[in-house]
């Protein structure tokens, strides 16, 4: 494999500081710089010194009027390293950065550098060798990893050979799904969904400016037209997130994945303007996270997520991240290194403004109401040159990646390109699309069949359109209650989290209708996507109004809508609850009426069809220690209804509050075109909902499509407006992304 000389490295001889430099460059900030603040001693409110007449910094720099108080964050940081280099393992990234931040900080903290060998790393470069999935994810580890060595002094780098392998495999990666491919290779990476776009050319963007005169292998391209190419796309991917939200709306998983490489651009990248977009980009991400933030949980409805980050708040993807920032949860950091939150400790640049600190933690009643996506209707008929919605051409394929980013492989308005570029770069090669290949083969290759094929079972083949979502989020002091209001109703949807009731980091509730059986696994968090606990086989019909929610399952596809896509989806005659039972103080059971009181609050879920729990053998089951039943299952048939209210002690005892509900009956009728369904909350009034028609209170009707994209105490902003403004707790911030400005106060 080539490795790039020493001189076409167009980082290495710039800096005084050692062989290479550590965050230095126009933005101001020198590793000198760098090395004051690691010890608690850098800048407060003016920027670093950078001699000359070096620009101002892109950003305010930590300390600043606005930004969260910097000896909290210090101190902060440090609590958290202390946890995560409790034990090194030397072939995990996330582990050995850690470390390494450590080191930086701290003078006298020695570690076993030496064990972390490029023979540890061995399963790293057999990714990138290999071509494999997810390796843009490593991509950002590493340059995480060779930032941190360049302003290491001799003692505490990296071994030099883990150095030269991953600048190695910089040059010689194939970086986007449209680069030459070379005969005999099936390239495995999903390049297209909202997270990998900006990862991977992140990883791009750095490595074409660690090499900007050095030929990279797969393009032909300089480094510098690397970089230059995936600046571009980058711009354009926060673009859209401050237009259209973000498409994985709320993922507890992914959310942490678009946070790691604007992060990574906002401390390593030396072009101001990227710099300072980045920046803007992250801030979006984390008021998404504040302002969905109850007890330390991330606890909105969720586009994207799997059930080992469902069932608990301490084993959600953003758990450690959203504890350091926010600081909301007694619950303590898991042992080992969380790889975005030892990164945020080596952060120098970026720190959050205060206001989304405020957001997190604001007392008393909330409530958010949000717009994320793009609406495109897979069921629509198939006609010839469908309009786009915003100007994205469906025929031309430098969108394909923008609408597949939506999880849009099944929509019958892409069938054509989707195929032409599949074909073209072998696509339909790869590990995740042999299913697809098995479609487009039954069709003939032919894109007139698939189009006609995929609109007419677009309530199962587009499993994976995240489409445009309404989100709705209520919360107090006690309680949460989060859903994806009137989605996709009747149609599969995959990896997708529909709502969720949280009084605390272990005790919250929410259901699915499954298309599997559980899997039989000792392991807990093994399921499929969708499976049994991850997903819907058919998304319900779901409203909400303030701390009480309406959930009509009806699926709109059965076995007699394609008897062979029925052979292999062949979804389960109930739908369920996840209800930990071992993980409340009290639950009790009335009639069709589950409660649950976990200290003050309490959560109170009704089925039209009685439920029962359901037993698992926990040598033939996992059940993550609990030996009260969890799985709530309401059988005799696929269609249902549950409705779900959320309460606390302020209102009364938990027993009277239960009686309350219990004694107000629930009407519901199951005819021929759906459900109607009426209950009297004692807390909300009069609701009435159905499969079709509004979501009404007291006989209001009330809102439950075309939100704003953001409404909160907080803040208001329109959909497609670019200028965000929030204000809480006595501090505010601006958002202009038209003219590129963060302003906070």
């Amino acid at each position: 494999m080539h490795v790039p000389d020493r001189h076409q490295r167009g980082v290495s001889q710039r800096s005084g500081f050692g062989r290479r430099r550590f965050l230095s460059g126009s933005v101001g900030v020198t590793a000198a710089g760098l090395l004051a603040a690691c010890t608690g001693e850098g800048p407060s409110s003016s920027p670093p010194s950078t001699g000359g007449d070096a620009p101002a910094p892109a950003l305010a720099p930590p300390g600043s009027t606005g930004l969260v108080e910097e000896a909290r964050w210090q101190t902060r940081v440090d609590e958290y390293l202390e946890v995560a280099t409790t034990e090194l393992d030397p072939t995990s990234r996330s582990s050995v950065t850690a470390h390494l931040v450590r080191s930086h900080r701290d003078p006298d903290y020695l570690w076993d550098v030496d064990s972390v060998t490029h023979e540890s790393f061995q399963w790293v470069w057999d990714k990138l060798d290999n071509w494999e999935d997810t390796r843009d994810f490593r991509f950002v580890e590493l340059h995480w990893l060779l930032a941190l060595a360049d302003g290491a002094t001799a003692m505490r780098t990296l071994d030099p050979s883990i150095i030269e392998a991953a600048e190695a495999r910089m040059v010689s990666n194939r970086w986007q799904y449209d680069d030459p491919l070379p005969e005999g290779v099936v390239d495995n990476q999903w390049f297209w969904s909202e997270n990998h776009i900006v990862i991977g050319a992140a990883g791009e963007y750095l490595s074409g400016r660690r090499f900007p005169d050095t030929e990279f292998e797969i393009t032909g391209l300089t480094g510098a037209e690397h970089a230059e190419r995936s600046k571009e796309k980058l711009l354009r991917w926060i673009d859209e997130r401050a237009r259209f939200g973000f498409f994985e709306f709320h993922s507890t998983t992914y959310m942490t994945h678009n946070i790691r490489p604007l992060l990574m651009l906002v401390e390593l990248a030396e072009d101001e303007e990227l710099v300072r977009a980045a920046a803007m980009a992250l801030d979006l991400c984390l008021l998404d996270v504040a302002a969905h933030t109850h007890r330390g949980s991330y606890t909105a409805a969720r586009g994207r997520t799997y059930w080992n980050d469902k069932t608990a708040v301490t084993d959600e993807n953003s758990f450690v991240m959203s504890k350091f920032l926010f600081d909301d949860t007694a619950e303590p950091y898991p042992s080992g290194a969380d790889a975005m939150t030892a990164q945020m400790c080596a952060a120098e640049r970026y720190r959050p403004p205060q206001t989304f600190v405020d957001i997190a933690t604001a007392p008393g009643e909330s409530l958010v109401r949000e717009r994320h996506g793009i609406f495109v209707d897979g069921s629509a008929p198939v006609t010839e040159n469908p309009e786009a919605p915003h100007g994205y051409d469906f025929s031309d394929p430098a969108n394909l990646e923008f609408w597949w980013s939506q999880g849009g492989v099944g929509l019958w308005q892409v069938a054509e390109v989707g195929l032409e570029q599949s074909e073209r770069f072998r696509i339909f090669e790869t590990d995740a699309m042999q299913q697809i290949q098995l479609l487009v083969a039954l069709n003939d290759n032919d894109p007139e069949k698939l189009r006609a094929f995929l609109q007419a079972n677009h309530a199962i083949l587009n499993f994976g359109h995240l489409q445009e979502a309404n989100t709705y989020h209520w919360r107090n002091d006690v309680v949460a209650l989060a859903s994806v209001v009137d989605h996709r109703f009747g149609e599969m949807r995959d990896q997708v989290h529909i709502w969720q009731a949280t009084i605390d980091e272990q005790a919250l509730v929410f259901t699915t209708h499954p298309l599997t059986e559980p899997a039989e696994s000792t392991e807990w968090g093994k399921d499929g996507k969708p499976g049994y606990w991850t997903g819907d086989a058919s998304m319900p019909r779901t409203a909400q109004h303030e701390r009480t929610a309406i959930h009509i399952y009806q699926p709109a596809w059965d076995e007699t809508t394609n008897a062979l896509l029925w052979a292999v989806f062949p979804y389960r005659q109930y739908t369920h609850a996840y209800f930990p039972q071992d993980r409340f103080d009290e639950v009790v059971q009335n009639g069709n009426w589950t409660f649950g009181r976990k200290g003050d609050g309490y959560v109170a879920l009704y089925s039209w069809r009685p439920p029962t729990w359901r037993e698992y053998d926990p040598a033939v089951f996992a059940t993550d220690g609990m030996e009260q039943p969890f799985d709530l299952v309401a059988d005799g048939g696929p269609d249902n209804v549950w409705i779900v209210e959320v309460g606390d002690a302020a209102q009364k005892g938990f027993a009277e509050w239960v009686d309350e509900r219990a004694a107000s009956p629930v009407e519901v009728d199951r005819g021929d075109a759906g459900f109607t369904v009426q209950w009297t909350s004692p807390a909300t009034g009069a609701l009435s909902f159905g499969s079709t028609g509004p979501l009404t209170v007291d006989g209001a009707a009330q809102a439950i499509a075309d939100f704003p994209r953001h409404e909160s105490p907080w803040g208001l902003v329109d959909p497609l407006q670019t200028t965000y403004a929030l204000a809480a707790g006595g501090s505010s911030v601006t958002l202009d992304f038209d003219a590129m400005t963060r302003e906070h106060t």
